[in-house]
């Protein structure tokens, strides 16, 4: 049955949410295998030996929101926060550029400061890295009002990621504390209707099924965003799900492979951000084709997942990347490879 659901997807025939989830609940050593090559052939059909590589500047950890899951919650008073100046993004972004990194995500919590006089310090930041650097933007900034979308395209942006986490809506509720599901969902939809590319994400681990899972993945895929991906979930210290048994990174693989089967054009994320440099090989072996969350050494920068994993050791620096890519037969894309992606797959509702 397994083998006849691969078959279907890899052709592009009709699969159902009772086929997403047989795919999800693989556990034989064999039929996984057998998922993950499969996924490798949509991939390298699609896409070549080329993989895509995104910087990571977490530039402000200061967020008005108290999600549950998240180590920057409003309410957690244990960790020192910090905001990056204009100057130092500039300059964060403009060494990524300039080690060959395809796009600067710019990430930061929904901070009160960047939002402040209609969202002024964030376009301008924006902008800046736009217009001195010239590298390729991936905007993380949360929610925005849907007027706020057209501005940040005009600053420069390429792409907004807004991660709905999970489609189960009384799940959300208890994840993202009085914050509401539609408004979440419509950041995508408004991203690509002023033109920018959307990304969206589904957390693996926070207490969602089988059929959550397979239910989020159509759902991500169906809004039409180009880039979807998954992530397991760390528990982070100090907030109310720090005590959750973690998942290994089974069930991410498994995701990673059914949207690469199910979406052959999306990008789809290996993250350093869960296992660090350690779980490269098996993220890009189930299908992912970007390398995202690349964070250089020595410039006090933060991740998400895990805030301090393989960072000041240099593990997730541009060079021990970018050698582990060549160690598995891949190549990085090249930036004009990576534009061209993007103007093949802009929303029509943008230059």
């Amino acid at each position: 049955m397994i083998d006849e659901i691969i078959d279907r997807a890899v052709k592009g025939e009709q699969v159902g949410v009772d086929d997403v989830y047989e795919l999800m609940s693989i556990s034989d050593p064999k039929e996984l295998d057998a998922l993950y090559e499969a996924a490798r052939r949509v991939r390298d059909a699609k896409f070549g030996k080329k993989v895509f590589t995104y910087g990571f500047v977490y530039f402000s950890t200061y967020c008005k929101n108290n999600c549950a899951f998240c180590y920057f919650r409003r309410s957690n008073n244990e960790i020192e926060r910090y905001r990056k100046d204009r100057e130092e993004i500039v300059q964060l972004a403009g060494s990524l550029k300039d080690a060959g990194i395809n796009l600067a995500d710019l990430t930061m919590g929904e901070d009160p400061r960047m939002y402040a006089d209609d969202y002024k310090l964030l376009l301008e930041l924006v902008s800046a890295v736009h217009d001195e650097v010239g590298i390729n933007i991936m905007a993380s900034p949360g929610a925005l009002p849907r007027e706020m979308f057209p501005r940040l395209r005009e600053a420069g942006a390429d792409w907004h990621a807004c991660y709905q986490e999970t489609y189960n809506r009384e799940l959300f509720s208890k994840l993202r504390l009085d914050q509401d599901f539609d408004a979440r969902k419509n950041q995508k939809i408004w991203a690509m209707e002023a033109g920018l590319l959307a990304e969206d994400g589904m957390m693996i681990g926070l207490g969602e099924t089988v059929r959550d899972r397979a239910e989020t993945i159509l759902e991500m895929g169906s809004t039409g965003c180009q880039q979807i991906r998954a992530m397991t979930f760390v528990p982070q210290e100090g907030t109310p799900m720090q005590m959750l048994t973690p998942f290994d990174s089974t069930e991410e693989l498994k995701a990673i492979a059914v949207m690469r089967i199910l979406y052959p054009d999306r990008l789809i994320p290996a993250t350093l951000d869960v296992e660090g440099i350690a779980g490269l090989k098996t993220r890009i072996n189930a299908g992912a084709n970007v390398i995202t969350s690349i964070v250089p050494p020595n410039r006090n920068l933060a991740g998400v997942a895990q805030h301090e994993l393989d960072i000041e050791n240099g593990n997730r620096s541009v060079e021990h990347v970018f050698s582990m890519l060549d160690e598995m037969g891949y190549r990085r894309a090249t930036s004009a490879e990576y534009q061209a992606f993007l103007d093949e797959h802009r929303p029509r509702g943008g230059a």
